[in-house]
């Protein structure tokens, strides 16, 4: 008997998220996307197929997604979570539902994920960070430990957070940017070390 999964969102990064699927088991992967392609809109999805397949987050912008996570909640399906075969997580992480953890990414003793979150490839996460709902952790960021990464926060690809560092809800930390102190809410933070250029809408 196939396994199914469904995976909301088409572009680029629900790709990489199918191709997880596949590794974790799963022998076919249908595709759901509300844009003006080939593939069904979740409405069509409904129609056609059981509420007993799984959905996993395919979506890489954290509105999006969060967005996506409670209409899927609202409908009663059931969200996957996904880890890449060659991650590696200790036992004591705690990872919660609609996350996808990519390849390479290691999450240490103590860490917490929150619900629909994205741990991208080769991302490292130290002991004890936490991790609040619909972070996306880019590729190759570093987060020493006890690090803390706020709701809806997207820390870009190759960035570092030194140690006990408190990064709050909704931010940015740009691509390669090296976090030294605390940033506040709303912010958008850049540079070596990272400074904040501007606020975001809340």
């Amino acid at each position: 008997m196939n396994k199914i999964i469904a995976v909301y969102g088409a572009g680029g990064h629900g790709k990489v998220v199918a191709d997880i699927a596949v590794s974790e088991g799963y022998d076919k992967v249908i595709f759901i996307d509300d844009g003006e392609n080939e593939h069904l809109s979740f409405n069509s999805f409904v129609e056609l197929y059981s509420k007993n397949i799984p959905i996993a987050l395919g979506i890489g912008e954290n509105r999006i997604r969060e967005k996506v996570y409670f209409r899927l909640i609202e409908n009663e399906y059931k969200i996957a979570t996904l880890i890449h075969p060659s991650a590696i997580i200790s036992d004591t992480v705690s990872v919660k539902e609609g996350t996808v953890v990519m390849a390479g990414a290691i999450i240490n003793t103590g860490a917490v994920v929150g619900f629909g979150g994205i741990v991208n490839s080769g991302a490292v996460v130290e002991h004890e960070c936490q991790l609040d709902d619909f972070v996306h952790i880019s590729p190759n960021v570093a987060l020493g430990g006890n690090v803390c990464v706020g709701k809806l926060t997207h820390v870009g690809i190759g960035s570092s957070i030194i140690q006990n560092i408190h990064i709050e809800n909704n931010c940015i930390i740009g691509a390669g940017s090296v976090v030294l102190n605390k940033i506040e809410a709303n912010s958008v933070a850049v540079g070596v070390p990272a400074k904040v250029i501007k606020k975001k809408d809340g």
